[in-house]
């Protein structure tokens, strides 16, 4: 048992302390025997021969479903039903490769569904501000557009012959001739009988006409002065609507020119169409509109008619293609990485001219939603909420089934500038939002509609349960991997060791890790280990070298704090015996890696002061968080139903984490504190050279915590750093066991009984094996034997309750 604790016991002796017994040595060593874990019971190691054997061009693909069967189920069920809502949230950490496998699912449905409708904006003739959006056959929006574009230049130069050939002009100049001749005559007519009143018509150089003297020395008739006038502004009337019938003429003459160049041009185009309504009604719009324009299209005095450089067509008569497939396409899948507004629901583009903002439909752009219509659109839930309104814009769209495009600024009010409102285009798209469980539940309570949107929740497993199929499945998933990756091949032990690694990630002996991104970068890691060592075969050597860089490089902060241990600042005992002082066995989390350490932690006794109160200094100095303060009140409570029976808790007490600056949370140290805080009770020593850890109920039995193989790998390297000496180890719950997968290097210590791994069920079996003697053996009457950890107890809770009474009875009797 060591020999500072012998010292210690005859001390307590010689005291009048020690009447009770230590277990002899071969009792101790039998108890530890008990509890101890053999080295097979500390790692699972896969058996490299087990696993498939064949190349990894003949093994088949891996099963779609494999380890989320629950989720495709949940997939299937959404996709299946096509009522409103049953779109899918798909929870789960990231890194599984939760868009990889949903994106290969949908791609299998995808395949074997129709093609969705292409969609295309023309101009509005009867409103310019609200384009008309028609949708098409896959494949046919190029075709129209190709199309109505060609037939715009194809009818431009016929026009342009037509109009400016010597036939059409020749019925110009007659139409145009008739002017002159009758403003002649009007005006020779007006002119002969002014003359023969001594008044003439004279033009001035701005072009107005009136009558001046021909001979000023001669009176002239006022009378006759105003009816001249009159008739000259007759003759004006009549000569200006016969100006206005010559331009009706002129337009007559060139409208039903451009209309019978342009009719069977249009008829044939039509005919393509001929299925398709709102084509024909937009043909026959974009007709009648050249023909009414025809001297703006032949002059190009308009800018409405002059083509852009882009389009080689004025905007107007633009067919902007929203969205097209290719005829035999299948359903699309889209994923948005950058989801705002505009990029979901499509935006209007702008530009500036002198000052001005001007926009027409060829600006109009399609949003991911466009684009996945009739099929899927695949989101980060996470992205989409940190972009305003893009969840309100999504929302509304799933739930009015309508695509509408419509200014951001104009919905906040933040300009006064008119915009286009386009025409909605039908929705019809399966939305599959991907996000982790805490975003999923915070939409659920601070979203009143999301449930009745995202009615599906689709769950993925962190890990899998460890057997035969799923080491299989693993090997096949590892294949596909270094398959679409290019990577070299890797043999079986090499997955061995990977499939091993995967365990431990789960911390879970019977259990595999499910990250695809931490499972790909592994593969690529230990690749490149190889091929620096010139190896066309990825090895198991190769694969723990990479493990090793990864530790390695990981391991900043665990060497800062291990420096602190070495050199004595952080003090941490490997060896010998105390009162009320224990390691327990912390995990400390830093961005994407974790490491375990010893901690001391310690327990001081006040006698006669208080009830039993159990200072809890972390979370007095606010260092210490609500699970961590749950395990203190367990274990409170516990100490209570355990003595209260027998005496007044007549003491106080305080526990520390000695050498803890930062935040602790946790009930992992519910053993450690108890057993710390009993043997200062008892003041009995208990061993240094065991660290422990462990939850534990008001029963006082042992509870499984997390991150034990990380916190046995910390006290393992403190003892081999200060020194083995064949009695360190570490105690655990017995419901740990299923996730012990320890480094090789600690199961070899186990096995070379140089370290010891301890598995308890009770928190007596933890004091049993820290303080070497019985615990809690009672006697025929039911109370705890003198030579138990709690029969010590209890005697001195006896002698403080007697103390108190003496006190008061020495304060009454002065009175």
């Amino acid at each position: 048992m060591g020999i500072s604790f012998i010292f210690y016991y005859f001390a307590q002796k010689i005291a009048g302390e020690a009447d009770f017994d230590f277990m002899k040595d071969n009792a101790y060593h039998r108890l530890k025997n008990n509890y101890r874990l053999q080295a097979c019971d500390l790692k699972r190691y896969t058996d490299p021969n087990h696993l498939p054997k064949s190349s990894r061009l003949r093994l088949p693909k891996p099963d779609i479903a494999f380890g989320q069967s629950r989720a495709i189920k949940a997939l299937n069920t959404a996709l299946d039903i096509h009522a409103n809502g049953y779109h899918v949230f798909a929870v789960g950490e990231n890194g599984l490769g939760k868009r990889t496998l949903i994106t290969r699912l949908l791609a299998e449905r995808a395949k074997h569904m129709p093609t969705p409708n292409d969609w295309v904006y023309v101009h509005n003739f009867e409103d310019i501000r609200r384009p008309i959006a028609i949708d098409f056959p896959a494949g046919m929006a190029i075709i129209f557009q190709q199309k109505v574009h060609k037939l715009w230049q194809n009818a431009k130069k016929k026009l342009v012959a037509k109009l400016l050939g010597d036939t059409h002009q020749n019925h110009i100049e007659l139409i145009k001739s008739a002017i002159p001749l009758q403003q002649n005559k009007r005006f020779d007519a007006i002119n002969a009988d002014a003359k023969q009143h001594n008044l003439v018509l004279k033009t001035t150089g701005d072009g107005r006409v009136h009558f001046v003297a021909i001979d000023d020395s001669k009176p002239i008739d006022n009378k006759k002065l105003t009816q001249l006038q009159k008739q000259l502004l007759e003759a004006q009337i009549e000569l200006s609507e016969l100006e206005d019938s010559t331009h009706d003429a002129l337009d007559e003459l060139h409208q039903s020119t451009a209309k019978k160049v342009l009719e069977p041009m249009f008829n044939a185009v039509m005919a393509s169409f001929e299925n398709h309504p709102k084509a024909i009604r937009h043909l026959m719009a974009v007709q009648d509109d050249m023909v009414k324009n025809i001297t703006h299209i032949i002059n190009e005095d308009d800018d409405n008619f002059i083509a852009t450089s882009l389009s080689q067509v004025p905007s107007r008569y633009v067919v902007n293609i929203l969205v097209s497939h290719q005829p035999s396409a299948g359903a699309p899948i889209v994923f948005e990485d950058l989801p705002t507004h505009l990029n979901l629901l499509g935006h209007i583009e702008y530009t500036t001219e002198l000052g001005t903002v001007l926009t027409d439909v060829s600006m109009i752009r399609a949003g991911a939603l466009h684009k996945a219509n009739g099929g899927y659109l695949l989101l980060e839930a996470q992205s989409l909420l940190e972009h305003p309104y893009a969840w309100q814009g999504l929302k509304r769209a799933l739930q009015s089934k309508q695509i509408k495009i419509s200014s951001l600024e104009q919905m906040l009010t933040l300009t006064g500038s008119l915009s286009l409102e386009p025409d909605s285009v039908v929705l019809d798209v399966k939305v599959i939002l991907l996000g982790e469980a805490d975003l999923y539940y915070e939409l659920l309570e601070f979203e009143p509609e999301f449930n009745s949107v995202f009615k599906v929740r689709a769950d993925f497993h962190d890990d899998i349960q460890r057997d035969d199929y799923s080491e299989y499945g693993m090997v096949l998933k590892m294949v596909d991997m270094i398959k679409s990756h290019q990577l070299p091949n890797f043999d079986n032990t090499a997955f061995a060791v990977i499939i091993d690694e995967l365990s431990k990630l789960s911390d879970d002996k019977n259990k595999l890790d499910l990250h695809a991104d931490r499972l790909a970068g592994l593969l690529a890691e230990s690749a490149r280990i190889a091929t620096l060592e010139n190896n066309k075969i990825v090895s198991a050597k190769h694969v723990q070298t990479a493990l090793d860089d990864i530790t390695e490089r990981k391991g900043y902060l665990k060497d800062l704090y291990w420096q602190e241990i070495l050199n004595g600042q952080q003090i941490i005992c490997t060896k010998g015996w105390a009162v009320g002082q224990i390691n327990a066995l912390t995990i400390i989390s830093y961005a994407d890696s974790e490491f375990g350490l010893p901690a001391r932690l310690t327990a001081l006794i006040q006698p006669n002061f208080g009830q039993g109160e159990i200072l809890d200094i972390e979370r007095d100095v606010e260092l210490g968080g609500s699970l961590h303060a749950k395990g203190m009140l367990i274990m409170s409570s516990f100490l209570r139903a355990l003595f209260s029976e027998f005496h007044e808790l007549n003491f106080s007490a305080s526990l520390a984490f000695e050498q803890s600056y930062g935040q602790i949370d946790g009930d992992s140290a519910t053993l450690a504190e108890a057993c710390a805080l009993l043997s200062a009770l008892a003041n009995i020593p208990i061993a240094q050279n065991l660290a422990i850890t462990g939850s534990m109920n008001q029963l006082g039995q042992a509870q499984a915590v997390g991150g034990v193989n990380a916190k046995i790998a910390g006290f393992f390297d403190a003892c081999r750093d200060k020194g083995l000496d064949g009695n360190q180890g570490v105690i655990l719950p017995r419901t740990n066991i299923a996730q012990l997968m320890l480094r090789d290097d600690i199961v070899q210590a186990v096995k070379d009984e140089q370290f010891h791994i301890y598995a308890i069920d009770h928190i007596t079996d933890a004091l049993a094996l820290l303080s070497g003697m019985p615990i809690d053996d009672k006697n025929k009457h039911g109370e705890y034997k003198r030579n138990t950890l709690f029969g010590k107890i209890v005697k001195r809770l006896e002698s403080w309750v007697q103390d108190d009474k003496d006190d008061k009875d020495n304060r009454t009797a002065k009175n």
